[in-house]
């Protein structure tokens, strides 16, 4: 579905990301340390950033494509911005049919595009607020709105950037189990960076470790854990962490039942 060969890319001529080569067929989490690129990769996937190498998604590179085209197959999740427009949540959601729309003779809406974004509001448990000015949100209402527009954008492959940090526990369980069963269901993809790794073994089994720019592992998750990848890209004994935070909550849960 999507292919990297050797993508390199970064900010005012230095690389932040080297060399990068994978290839994406279903969901993938990418973890690692802050500062190791993980987000620079993202943007390169999504064109939002120049690179070098090549980039193919369902076999045609991206530099044979118009930006029209790579937007109608990837669209991009990012952490809550903090500025946007006081629309409507519907209006809002509906932005996500504008590059559908833009293609036709007419730039209305039309009876399709309203059922996509209605469909992609009961995905996320927001059709009750449809009406309401987005402004009048939670942060956890907001960022699922702006999944639904992800949504009806209707792409092959959704990028994650960190998008559940203004989410309660429930709702980032809740919205990560819904898109893994979105891309089992269509034939796509999510590519999801999170670092809770717990949230990431949940979106997906096959893992890219990263670190100072560069792969340092890409596979199942278990064989990771067990070859001591983890490890190394954060320079601390990932499971036993894993280990010692699930017995203190557990602890924690037995003190106050009794």
């Amino acid at each position: 579905m999507l292919t990297l060969n050797n993508v390199s890319a970064g900010y005012g001529g230095v690389d932040v990301i080297r060399n990068i080569s994978m290839e994406v067929s279903g969901n993938i989490s990418i973890v690692g340390p802050n500062g190791c690129g993980k987000t620079t990769l993202l943007k390169a996937i999504a064109n939002i950033l120049p690179s070098k190498g090549s980039i193919q998604i369902m076999g045609k590179k991206f530099n044979e494509m118009k930006r029209r085209e790579i937007s109608l197959n990837i669209a991009m999740l990012s952490q809550q911005p903090s500025i946007y427009f006081a629309f409507s949540v519907f209006d809002t959601v509906m932005m996500g049919r504008y590059l559908h729309i833009r293609g036709r003779l007419s730039d209305n809406p039309t009876k399709e595009d309203k059922n996509i974004v209605t469909r992609a509001l009961e995905a996320v448990n927001l059709l009750a607020e449809k009406d309401k000015d987005i402004t009048k949100l939670s942060g956890g209402q907001l960022q699922r709105v702006f999944l639904a527009r992800a949504l009806a954008q209707e792409p092959r492959i959704i990028l994650l950037d960190e998008p559940t940090n203004h989410l309660d526990l429930k709702c980032q369980v809740e919205i990560i189990e819904y898109l893994r069963k979105w891309a089992q269901e269509g034939n796509r993809a999510v590519i999801g960076v999170l670092h809770d790794i717990n949230l990431a073994m949940r979106l997906s089994d096959n893992f890219i470790v990263m670190k100072n720019g560069e792969i340092q592992a890409d596979g199942n998750i278990n064989d990771i854990i067990a070859d001591g990848v983890l490890d190394c890209a954060y320079e601390m004994d990932v499971a036993e962490f894993m280990r010692d935070s699930l017995e203190r909550w557990s602890k924690n849960a037995m003190n106050k039942i009794c």
